[in-house]
């Protein structure tokens, strides 16, 4: 606190009780000027003949041709598509293949817990999921054969808070693996396992991944086999699901 007499803070408080008793007395002026100004006004306004008021129809002005954009086809609206069926973006079942047996979901659709029980920690899979803002699923699956297996699944997110197909789309580790850029694609990314996974009692297994985005719609690929897979399999099976997105 300063060091002032009770004597000076006494003159200030006037000091400041005047500003404001001096602003009320100009603004009251002000009042008083508008409504003697409008009081004339009206007495002017009197005397006057009145004046007749326009139409109410008015002429109708023709729109410029060419003047607004034309609406997009829905071949070039890509919402037409994202937003309908999303089991119709995926690849077809190639001929010659019979249904995996184990595919998981029903119809073509997984719902999140299907999707996310597919994965390694189906717990922590479904919580990111719901942070992640996870809309809906759609997959096919199909095998030759007893060990050759392929799995393709769209997943469609929200994106209200974040940008949740890219991030999903590379979050993925992938260890011992070889991996190629998939064309056209930004940063989407193929994967082979250069060694197979083994466990006792069981035939090995090679795998390869791929995975990608477009919008809000994340793609990922798996193949498994006895015997290595060759990066043209997995780069084909890549290329013509982004091609449908």
């Amino acid at each position: 606190m300063g060091e002032g007499t009770d004597e000076e803070t006494r003159e200030e408080t006037p000091r400041v009780r005047r500003r404001g008793r001096t602003a009320l007395l100009i603004a009251t002026a002000a009042v008083l000027g508008l409504v003697g100004g409008t009081c004339a006004g009206y007495l002017i306004q009197a005397d006057r003949e009145p004046t007749r008021l326009p139409s109410l129809s008015q002429p109708v002005v023709a729109q410029a041709k060419g003047a607004g954009p034309e609406p997009l086809s829905a071949a070039q609206d890509r919402r037409v598509k994202t937003d309908g069926d999303l089991r119709k973006l995926l690849i077809k079942r190639p001929k010659g293949t019979q249904e995996a047996e184990y595919a998981p979901g029903h119809d073509g659709w997984l719902t999140m817990a299907e999707y996310a029980d597919q994965l390694e920690d189906p717990d922590e899979a479904f919580g990111s999921l719901v942070g992640a803002e996870f809309r809906r699923s759609a997959g096919v699956d199909w095998q030759v054969g007893s060990t050759y297996n392929v799995g393709i699944r769209l997943v469609q997110y929200r994106q209200e808070e974040k940008l949740s197909a890219s991030e999903q789309a590379g979050n993925w580790n992938v260890d011992g693996t070889r991996s190629w850029p998939i064309p056209g694609t930004g940063d989407g990314m193929a994967y082979v396992t250069t060694k197979p996974d083994t466990e006792p009692g069981y035939e090995p297994v090679y795998s390869a991944q791929a995975h990608a985005w477009r919008g809000d719609i994340a793609m990922e690929i798996w193949i498994y086999d006895t015997k290595p897979i060759p990066k043209a399999k997995i780069m084909d099976l890549a290329e013509r699901q982004m091609e449908r997105l």
